[in-house]
């Protein structure tokens, strides 16, 4: 049987912090691809963070899982720290928070807590604005990452620290993150890989198939198919 996946909106909490809550059935091995976001997980008796990944991983059989998925560049808002200390890892939530995090794990697991109650806990701080901008023009499918750091009142270099801080890595690879992502949702419908590459605004096939090797360790002719 394969695993069962879904999303549903975040009820509440702080505004703009939460793309989603999300659960897997965990009956099947899952390939999990770098999306540009943090997980607060709960899963095989653990309570932990999963930090923004730049690889792929998989996910094993048989272990169910639950999750909050931080909007890109608002978990350490959160978390109390940048996203680039969480790059690639996966961080139990006593480590993170000591005994505070201890005792929410705990409560987690007992039943006794969700863990959108653990997000709402904590609270948020604001949305750094310009970081904010930047992740929305990325998304949005500029070619180049200079394209979107045009007409911004504050200097690139600090801008790109920020946005690292924040994200967890820099434009360039946020960027190359959203444009696959764009990929993968717009994978059910394209025809070809020609078509899919265009319509996510990619060169040509080639770069597709590229970073798709890398970000999800398959050639894009298998990925792709698996969701058609």
């Amino acid at each position: 049987m394969a695993s069962v996946y879904r999303e549903t909106k975040a009820p509440g909490g702080p505004a703009g912090v939460v793309r989603c809550l999300w659960e897997d059935t965990g009956t099947a091995p899952k390939r999990i691809v770098p999306d540009g976001c943090v997980d607060l997980v709960e899963s095989g008796g653990e309570v932990f963070i999963a930090g923004p990944d730049t690889a792929p991983w998989t996910w094993e059989t048989g272990e169910q899982a639950r999750g909050v998925r931080f909007a890109p560049g608002r978990a350490g808002d959160v978390l109390g720290l940048g996203a680039d200390e969480l790059r690639d890892q996966r961080v139990p939530l006593g480590d993170l928070w000591g005994r505070e995090g201890e005792l929410l794990a705990e409560r987690v697991l007992s039943g006794a807590a969700s863990l959108a109650d653990v997000v709402e806990r904590r609270g948020a701080g604001r949305a750094d604005r310009e970081v904010s901008e930047l992740i929305a023009r990325l998304d949005r499918g500029v070619p180049r990452v200079s394209a979107a750091l045009k007409r911004f009142t504050i200097g690139e270099r600090q801008l790109r620290r920020r946005f690292t801080f924040a994200v967890g890595y820099g434009p360039a690879t946020y960027l190359r993150v959203a444009r696959f992502q764009r990929a993968v949702g717009l994978a059910s419908t394209a025809t070809d890989l020609a078509s899919l590459a265009f319509s996510a605004g990619y060169a040509d096939q080639a770069h597709l198939s590229r970073d798709c090797r890398e970000l999800s360790g398959m050639k894009a002719s298998e990925f792709f198919r698996a969701r058609k």
